[in-house]
């Protein structure tokens, strides 16, 4: 089986009761691209690339139509296989995993429609179908936070991410513990993420103001060097998130104890195949971990909830969904939801959806 057709579709995406706040960013509306892959036997995939804006991370949607247009060309005629796709996409542009990671997305969902296996399968097999989702509450005052928190906790999400950052470090520590007051003796697990919107001096006093509370302080400074300075000098587990930006960073963090876990992006990493390597890598060091991406539809939805599947279960700290915060979905039927605080696992062949494509009009670019 060969690739012999590419298209690339731009889709808007805004934010549901806008915006979605972090640390250095307000999100009203997001650029999505899609890639629809077609093999020479007729069959299809769908991918996805969503960036979080042209601020959170080196990428942005213009540059992962841009990348992906350079790519496409040089992939007609090539075997629909991961790995060669990905030796040849790296190849052709250096770095730009965010866009390869469209094409991958793709290329697992064909072959799982070509195999009649679920894209869980493929990357490995899932010890069950229930997932864990965790939600993140955007930057608020501390009493809103702690009645969101709490509002989700009773929802059934086992795991809430308070986002922190941008502004005094008192208000944030007045989030964690009016939130920690709210449902901590209920056994919530919390993540203070601060998106890098810490200083180093912000993170300690957080941690030794909060030292009786327990949580897991996900990237709270901008760089690695920072994460090094502070990391003997916390009390509370550190996570990496924005700068896990490959797999060799992730073999370096694991390998000198830098960090307890990870907050992973798929795109980021470029796609599935990278990401079934780095989750083994997480279990090799028993490092807890989760699998999301920054934002998107119901393709990177799905692609980010079956290889969540496959993480064995007291390692993954959950799989976050942009679904909250989008109305609509592009396979209405199948399309991916958090119920519960869980989320089941497609059971279809491939990513078990069938994206309506009316609703991202013509492509913009085919191949």
């Amino acid at each position: 089986m060969k690739i012999a057709e590419i298209h690339i579709y731009s889709h808007d995406l805004p934010v549901r009761n806008g915006p979605y706040t972090m640390a250095n960013s307000e999100i009203w509306s997001l650029d999505t691209t899609l890639v629809k892959l077609v093999s020479n036997n007729g069959l299809f995939g769908w991918g996805e690339t969503c960036p979080l804006g042209t601020t959170y991370a080196e990428a942005h949607a213009t540059g992962a139509r841009a990348a992906l247009s350079t790519i496409a060309p040089g992939l007609i005629g090539l075997e629909a296989l991961p790995l060669t796709l990905h030796r040849q996409m790296d190849t052709m542009l250096s770095g730009h995993h965010y866009a390869k990671a469209a094409l991958d997305i793709a290329l697992f969902d064909l072959l799982g429609k070509h195999t009649g296996a679920s894209v869980s399968s493929l990357l490995g097999g899932a010890p069950g179908n229930r997932i864990p989702s965790y939600f993140a509450t955007g930057i608020g005052t501390p009493e809103d936070t702690a009645r969101l928190a709490a509002d989700k906790f009773s929802e059934g999400y086992p795991r809430l991410q308070l986002k922190v950052g941008g502004r005094a470090v008192e208000i944030d520590i007045e989030v964690i513990r009016k939130v920690w007051e709210a449902i901590g003796h209920k056994g919530a697990r919390l993540a203070i993420d601060a998106n890098r919107g810490w200083t180093t001096q912000d993170a300690l006093r957080v941690s030794r103001e909060c030292q009786n509370i327990p949580f897991v302080m996900e990237q709270p400074c901008r760089s690695i060097e920072e994460l090094q300075r502070i990391r003997p000098l916390i009390n509370h587990a550190l996570y990496m998130d924005e700068n896990s930006v490959d797999l060799n960073t992730v073999i370096s963090a694991a390998g000198n104890g830098l960090v307890d876990g990870f907050g992973m992006k798929l795109t980021r990493i470029g796609g599935l195949q990278r990401m079934m390597t780095f989750r083994d890598i997480c279990q090799a060091r028993q490092l807890p971990h989760t699998c999301d991406d920054a934002w998107g539809g119901d393709i990177i939805a799905a692609a980010c909830t079956h290889i969540g599947a496959t993480v064995t279960p007291g390692l993954l700290e959950g799989v976050w969904l942009a679904e909250s915060y989008i109305d609509g979905h592009y396979d209405n039927r199948n399309g991916i939801r958090v119920v519960d605080g869980h989320i089941e696992c497609p059971t279809g062949p491939g990513l078990g959806i069938i994206p309506d494509e009316s609703r991202f009009g013509d492509a913009i670019a085919s191949f």
